[in-house]
């Protein structure tokens, strides 16, 4: 058999000198990079070249059993694993295994929103950079345990040992074990290996399968570079084969996948996970089975992975090998390499698509190796649920390539795992913080030359803001919607002790002067009596609502041309703008973006949030949603915020306009919203939001809670679906109104505003701001304060039901009174409140 290795030997003069196992693990390929002209080809890795899964597999068990025997038992559950992205994330996975008393974590080059990075490094020259340390517990890498570093090439070593630098300097260990399928190094780099570990005071191993060195000729590089030139400009830049025609299209596999398992490592990977994956294997195998039976002809398969899942596709290969499938292994990659369709050369064929899973660092062309021309009846395409996007299933995209060159396509799709909270250590973003060390990656599959290490500040210290906005969070990490349903453009304050009792928190308030955002009240638990309240209110108004949210958005529909972005003043008018994307949804196809930001009574709107929002949508489709007006103070606060930013329409959008504050409502009446009724729990769970200077930094979101612990008090869902289930019936209905609307004046009247004036002045308050208008403002300030007394429009009847229970049950007395433009008024007392809230959003001070 000819090695692969032979057609770059001849022509550059590279030789392969070491172990006599060396030529049959390793072939050689060409770089398309300006940076290193060679590249060694792993035959055992899955990256490039397909091979049966329990070869792919054993080879990492086999060094993960080595390790453990060189740690014995005790210290081997001390220990951590960590791997390279991304072609060591399974290799490290299986060494993790083999070991199988240590949990593993891998680097990654995917952000994710809501979770702190605990390190990372640049590659400043290679073709993909920026790998994040992502661990979903923070102490993982903190503790006292050996770490075990996983490549699959250890050759000049600067990459690992750089790594273990970085992370000893700030936990720092006993003992560190390097594991590799090759060790390549020169006999300069292995001196150097005894004298980093006698530098730092620790013991470094290194285990590998074999050991060799290449030896590279004067000038190899640019011979190498002229090389590739040359076959390109004769050959084309891509060798394929001719394509086949396509059976049908591809079917889908069921993946029953654990619930909360997580996809690989990039959070951690537990020996606990590690059993729950063991025990699903048979039955995941079968799903991608029966879609294997589904079509006829499929006796040798590929399953293909996908950059760097790598460890969930070769487990479901290694399950349908022992179910007595003809299979093979490998993986999709960001590595450019020469094609060459030779025996003596490692990568014979080339697929080029472009990214489909929305990468960080931008769209790019990505690489299947060794699949087009291989024989293969079938693939089983392995990916996570991120990376299923409409970029997959384009023409041109990954599914098509396939389908031009492999008769069957199966698609299996392994939920994204997205960690229940953020870790919680300083924010990182590379070349933002710390200092940079550079270092040298000569994994075998990486185009690189230089890296730069960042170094993140001790979780202890003083955390260092990212002038990068993260991501919006999303369900179910945060918040118990559905993650399309709306992106908050917030920060996790989940674990931070905020709430007080009200009259406590109220009296800190009065005597310090501190702003009502800088805590929160404890949250409200209804009764039994309440919550039957709440669901005869939704029963008896859902249609009404239902009217009301189509209105709004058929309004905004009509007057703003283009795509509407959703954006909606958290939490009052999140319902709101979930309920109008779904009314966009069922009634036009339209899927329209929706995210959820924090405005606060005398500090504005989050000017961090707008940013992000300037930088992803245009400002001018951007719509504020709102649950309702009561005297239009948030109206008159988003207008003056917005001044400092180009682009932004201040209208608000509303459910309610009782007030006539806003041209753009659904009605103008005043009526019980059964949103109103309660706090965090028919809100998605989350809290009000909060801005307070040391847990908000100048480039940070502003903050709320997600309490999971209500969960089972949680009606969010049910409310937005009894709500949606009256679409269809008041369509006609709507469709009537907003012609009218259209044609009529809806300018602001403010109209509200002059009765809250009045009642100010009649009742001896003097300060608009502590006159709570309307059904809506009655029952938060009875959620949320202790009010002096609720003014109720007489015979306003069922739907004062629950206001009226609340007052009872806080013992503040009810007045029912004539000629109250609004169902019902909460009245706040400086005199007799503790804890009134101005204009300012501070204590007012007692007269």
């Amino acid at each position: 058999m000819v090695w692969t290795g032979t057609w770059v030997a001849e022509r550059l003069g590279v030789e392969l000198i070491g172990d006599e196992e060396l030529p049959a693990l390793l072939g050689l390929a060409l770089r398309r990079n300006p940076k290193r002209a060679h590249l060694l080809v792993s035959g055992v890795l899955g990256k490039h070249v397909p091979r049966r899964p329990s070869v792919v597999y054993g080879a990492g068990l086999d060094l993960g059993r080595r390790v453990r025997a060189l740690l014995g038992d005790e210290e081997a559950a001390r220990a951590v694993v960590l791997g390279y992205a991304e072609t060591a994330t399974a290799l490290g996975h299986a060494v993790a295994d083999g070991l199988a008393l240590a949990p593993y974590l891998h680097s990654t080059r995917r952000p994710v929103p809501g979770v702190a990075p605990a390190g990372g490094f640049e590659e400043s020259h290679s073709h993909a950079t920026s790998h994040l340390l992502l661990p979903e517990d923070p102490k993982l890498l903190a503790g006292e345990g050996p770490l075990v570093l996983v490549d699959d090439e250890f050759s000049t070593g600067n990459t690992v040992l750089n790594t273990i630098r970085d992370l000893h300097e700030r936990h720092p260990r006993e003992r560190y074990v390097v594991v590799a399928l090759v060790d390549m190094r020169a006999a300069a780099d292995r001196d150097r290996l005894d004298a980093f570990a006698e530098e730092i005071g620790a013991r470094v191993d290194l285990v590998a399968r074999a050991a060799g060195t290449v030896r590279l000729p004067e000038g190899v590089l640019e011979k190498g570079r002229a090389l590739v030139a040359e076959h390109e400009a004769h050959h084309g830049a891509i060798r394929e084969p001719e394509t086949v025609p396509l059976a049908s299209a591809f079917v889908r596999a069921a993946l029953d996948w654990p619930r909360d398992l997580p996809d690989g490592g990039r959070h951690g990977f537990t020996p606990e996970h590690r059993e729950r994956l063991e025990a699903a294997l048979p039955s995941l195998a079968a799903g991608v089975g029966e879609a294997l039976r589904s079509r006829p002809g499929t006796g040798r398969v590929l399953v293909l992975g996908f950059e760097e899942l790598m460890y969930a596709p070769l487990r479901l290969g290694t399950a349908l090998e022992e179910a007595g499938h003809d299979v093979r292994y490998s993986t999709t990659t960001r590595s450019p390499v020469l094609a060459v369709d030779d025996p003596g050369y490692a990568i014979r064929t080339r697929l080029v698509f472009p990214a489909h899973d929305d990468p960080a660092d931008g769209p790019g062309e990505r690489y299947a190796y060794n699949v087009a021309g291989g024989g293969f009846d079938a693939v089983v395409l392995v990916v996570d649920s991120a990376a299923d996007t409409p970029a997959l299933h384009a023409p041109g995209g990954l599914l098509a390539r396939l389908g031009e060159h492999v008769p069957h396509v199966v698609l299996a799709v392994v939920p994204s795992y997205v960690p229940s909270r953020a870790p919680e250590t300083a924010p990182y973003a590379p070349g933002t913080a710390g200092t940079t060390r550079t270092v040298e990656n000569s994994g075998a599959d990486e185009a690189t030359a230089d890296d730069t290490v960042t170094e993140v500040p001790d979780a202890t210290e003083a955390p260092e803001r990212s002038s990068m906005l993260p991501e919006p969070l999303r369900g179910p990490a945060f918040s118990s919607y559905a993650p399309e349903e709306v992106g908050w453009l917030l920060q996790d304050l989940s674990d931070v002790e905020l709430e007080a009792p009200t009259e406590e928190r109220e009296e800190a308030i009065q005597s310090g002067g501190a702003h009502y955002a800088e805590s929160l009240p404890v949250e409200y638990q209804p009764s039994e009596r309440y919550q039957e309240l709440f669901h005869a209110a939704l029963e008896a108004s859902a249609a009404r609502i239902a009217r009301a949210v189509g209105t709004v958005t058929e309004t905004v529909l009509a007057e703003r041309p283009g795509t509407p972005v959703l954006v909606s003043l958290a939490r009052a008018g999140t319902p709101v703008g979930v309920l109008m994307r779904r009314w966009a949804r069922a009634r036009h196809g339209l899927d329209l973006p929706h995210y959820a930001v924090s405005i606060v009574r005398g500090r504005g709107i989050d000017a961090n949030a707008l940013r992000w929002l300037a930088a992803h949508h245009d400002p001018a489709d951007v719509v504020f949603v709102d649950g309702w007006t009561g005297k239009g103070a948030i109206t008159r606060e988003l207008a003056e915020a917005l001044k400092d930013f180009d682009g932004f329409d201040p209208d608000i959008a509303v459910l309610a306009d009782p007030g006539s504050c806003v041209r753009t409502y659904g009605t103008r009446e005043d009526f019980l919203i059964p949103s109103a009724c309660l706090n965090s729990t028919v809100s998605g769970l989350i809290s009000r939001t909060v801005l307070r200077s040391d847990l908000v930094g100048p480039d940070d979101f502003h903050g709320a809670k997600f309490y999971r612990e209500l969960a089972g008090s949680d009606v969010s869902g049910a409310f937005l679906d009894a709500v949606a289930a009256r679409f269809e019936e008041v369509a006609a209905t709507v469709d009537t109104d907003v012609k009218e609307l259209l044609t009529a004046d809806r300018a602001p009247t403010w109209e509200g505003w002059a009765a809250v004036e009045r009642i100010s002045e009649e009742y001896g308050i003097h300060d608009v701001n502590l006159v709570k208008p309307g059904v809506g403002e009655t029952t938060r300030v009875l959620l949320r304060r202790v009010p002096w007394k609720i003014l109720a429009k007489r015979g306003a009847g069922a739907d004062l039901a629950h206001v009226r229970l609340l007052a009872e049950q806080r013992g503040v007395p009810v007045e029912e009174v004539d000629d109250l433009p609004y169902s019902c008024v909460g009245l706040i007392h400086p005199e007799y409140t503790r804890g009134a809230t101005g204009a300012d959003g501070k204590a007012v001070v007692s007269r």
